[in-house]
């Protein structure tokens, strides 16, 4: 069986290729003069980890409800075509399946996405320091790429393609001939929404919910704090010495990949794929108050971070009150990154302290059966 087989609606056979422009840059400077990014590319090296090993792939789910979430937490709940799930056990189920599906499948592709565009950082980025920490980057979203797949095959089932509005965002990203924009397009936006959106799910599957996905949730975002970082501190620097016009060029492109990733989280695929009446779905899934504070609260890590780095003029921040999320350019984003670092480090002790007290456990049955 191979991963089309898992497929809920059909996934092009053939390589998406992108046609990309630009240049691969050669630097002769080794030592590097950048010692934060420096640091954080020490951090990468350390902080790496194996999914077959730091993950409790025995855990076992429920492939209808792997996050073991109450039907009120599904977007169409309440809706005229809630009616039909209501005393339909069966489809009840498929909407939990097809739900996580979807969106752990965009998970997925986000980080092939991202495996390539750091990739791509690698070969365009000027400083010696920005590429080696990328390359450190590069493994890690290919260990995340590793990681989806596997939940997805082994423990849901049921993948689905691309999203549209995803795709559209990463191949603006990656055909742009200009070095910065991996960074911007990837690191700023898609990470960003990312990183709130693993973390809204890690805190919904904590207490142990759903501990698999809690781990694997808590491991990711380890990284993806780094990641967001790294590019934070290279386009902070860089876009302080850019003209007015070439802001402008790039806030126009972060405006524009704001309402994708908002309009991407209305899982059209999903109503479509099971027989719903699309259009009365996306209207409720648009107007619902518990859509709206869930696809507001997923810029509470982009909002601040376009901000620091000085893309801030009047076309981002209307942009921003049209989407109600402008008051969160005040977040702490170093508070909120630093939390998932040790939210992951905590995890850890955790795994280890249980492994600790069930040895002595056993120890304490082994003595009891021989006394």
């Amino acid at each position: 069986m191979t991963t089309y087989d898992h497929y809920a609606m059909p996934a092009p056979r053939e390589p998406w290729d992108v046609p990309m422009d630009g240049s691969a840059r050669f630097t002769w400077e080794y030592d590097g003069g950048f010692d934060r990014l420096l640091n954080l590319y020490q951090k990468g090296k350390d902080k790496q980890w194996d999914q077959a090993s730091r993950i409790d792939w025995s855990i076992e789910v429920d492939p209808y409800n792997v996050l073991n979430q109450p039907d009120e937490m599904i977007p169409i709940y309440g809706s005229k075509s809630w009616q039909r799930v209501e005393h339909d056990d069966e489809l009840r189920k498929q909407i939990g399946q097809h739900m996580t599906a979807w969106q752990f499948s965009q998970f997925l592709h986000s980080e092939q996405g991202a495996m390539i565009c750091s990739a791509r950082i690698v070969e365009s980025v000027p400083g010696i320091e920005a590429k080696f920490y990328a390359a450190t980057q590069t493994m890690d979203e290919a260990r995340h790429a590793e990681t989806y797949a596997r939940f997805l095959q082994e423990k849901v089932g049921l993948l689905y393609p691309m999203n549209p509005h995803l795709k559209t965002l990463l191949d603006q990203t990656l055909s742009d001939s200009r070095w910065d924009m991996p960074y911007l397009g990837m690191q700023v936006l898609i990470e960003g929404l990312a990183l709130a959106a693993f973390g809204y799910l890690r805190d919904l599957t904590g207490g142990g919910s759903s501990p698999l996905a809690h781990q694997i949730l808590s491991y990711v975002m380890q990284d993806e704090a780094r990641h967001v970082a790294f590019g934070r501190m290279a386009l902070k620097e860089y876009y302080s010495q850019l003209s007015s016009k070439e802001l402008d060029e790039r806030e126009e492109f972060v405006v524009e990949g704001c309402y994708l990733m908002r309009d991407r989280l209305q899982a059209r695929e999903v109503w479509e794929n099971l027989g719903f009446d699309v259009a009365e779905c996306m209207e409720f899934v648009e107007n619902s108050p518990l859509m709206k504070m869930f696809r507001a609260q997923l810029f509470n890590r982009i909002v601040p971070c376009v901000k620091d780095i000085g893309l801030w003029g009047d076309r981002v921040q209307k942009a921003y009150a049209d989407m109600g999320v402008l008051d969160m350019a005040g977040n702490d984003l170093d508070a909120l990154m630093k939390n998932d670092e040790d939210l992951a480090e905590r995890l850890d002790r955790d795994k280890r302290d249980m492994a600790v007290r069930s040895g002595q456990v056993a120890e304490t049955i082994a003595v009891g059966a021989t006394a």
